[in-house]
């Protein structure tokens, strides 16, 4: 009897098993979204903050540990068969997120795993056109691209401590950046230039085995926002009309939903990409501590993706329910952001994979992978 109830024990562990793998499978990401995204074993964080490289800061006119405090949320792309990295870094000059002061560096890589990062920033507040605009919070979040001819653009926020901006800056090498301002400046005769705004996800292509920027009906489109996905459109990527409804306020191209993990927050994430099956943007949803996902962590930040027509880039035809990247990862889940944070910005096309990489709990870098030939 007692044999035959161990009998009956065993079977009813490998069908719980069983049923645990099959509702694993029945959760797959469907054919539109990319994924799944694996961190590679033993190599995350990337990027962790440094406390011996000083740089002389122009504002501050004294040697300043520029990336002591903090080394999180970064964009990426090609140059020269490499990843290039860049990443905000934050010193100590003073307390909590956004309380200090924000530069990017620049990291680069020969197998996306594996960095070698430069003493110095690359962009950061100086004595320049763009002071009032970038002192003394910085240059924080970036997103890079590249145009067909190798001109990098990057769209950054621009934080003086009272209003964040949405600001564009050009290079050919990504060392040495031309500053042009917040990119909503002159629209409208200026109507959304003193409105917050920040995470600027430019439409990009493959063309070739290259991610460039692309053009849509003869303009470059932007996703953009926090609070909701907005867009905007350019004809020279330095100057942006955001889009208005009828009565002249912004278009949301999706927004929160109560009861999901993206309940409080659709923040955009990398460049978006135009595949076969429409334009995907992967953004990074913030879950309410009130009325969102109980099955994820209150604030925390998870990935989630959309997919829109690639006719009509404000219409939203696929989203992902559940999001697709949470944080797992101790250092995911620990540092100025202890409530979990998977942050992306940086989606590169590179040895035939995409390498994802994302900020961690606001205080590392780090990557995932995903193979679309597995």
């Amino acid at each position: 009897m007692m044999r035959d109830f161990y009998k009956i024990i065993r079977v009813l562990i490998l069908l719980v098993l069983t049923a645990g793998s099959v509702s694993a499978q029945t959760d797959e990401l469907p054919s539109w979204a990319f994924g799944p995204f694996v961190r590679p074993a033993g190599v995350n964080p990337l990027i962790s903050p440094d406390t011996t490289t000083r740089f002389y800061d122009p504002m501050r006119k004294k040697q300043m540990d520029w990336e002591s405090n903090d080394t999180f949320n970064p964009a990426a792309t090609i140059k020269n068969g490499k990843i290039y990295i860049l990443y905000r870094a934050e010193d100590k000059s003073g307390t909590g997120i956004g309380g200090r002061t924000s530069r990017l560096g620049l990291a680069e890589s020969s197998n996306g795993i594996s960095v070698k990062r430069s003493p110095v920033p690359v962009l950061y507040p100086d004595n320049d056109s763009q002071k009032e605009f970038e002192w003394t919070g910085g240059c924080e979040d970036p997103r890079v691209a590249m145009t067909a001819n190798g001109t990098y653009v990057v769209f950054y926020t621009q934080w003086n401590h009272d209003m964040p901006r949405l600001g564009v800056a050009t290079s050919k090498d990504l060392k040495k950046w031309t500053k042009h301002g917040p990119i909503f400046r002159k629209a409208y005769n200026g109507r959304f230039f003193n409105i917050a705004s920040k995470s600027a996800s430019i439409i990009t292509k493959l063309t070739g085995g290259k991610q460039i920027i692309a053009k849509i009906n003869g303009k470059y489109w932007m996703y953009w926002g926090e609070t909701g996905v907005y867009a905007a459109t350019s004809t020279d990527l330095i100057n942006w009309a955001p889009l208005m409804n009828n009565d002249g306020s912004l278009k949301a191209l999706i927004s929160p939903r109560k009861n999901y993990f993206d309940s409080d927050l659709t923040e955009c994430g990398p460049p978006a990409i135009i595949t076969p099956k429409g334009i995907l943007l992967l953004y990074n949803g913030k879950n309410n501590i009130t009325y969102g996902d109980k099955h994820y962590t209150a604030n925390s930040y998870c990935g989630g993706q959309v997919m829109f027509s690639a006719s009509d880039p404000t219409k939203a035809i696929r989203r992902l329910d559940k999001p697709f990247f949470v944080p797992q990862e101790a250092f995911e889940k620990s540092g100025q952001y202890p409530a979990g944070t998977v942050f992306m910005e940086g989606l590169v096309y590179f040895q035939k994979k995409w390498f994802l990489y994302y900020g961690c709990a606001d205080s590392r870098v780090a990557v995932a992978i995903f193979n679309p030939d597995k």
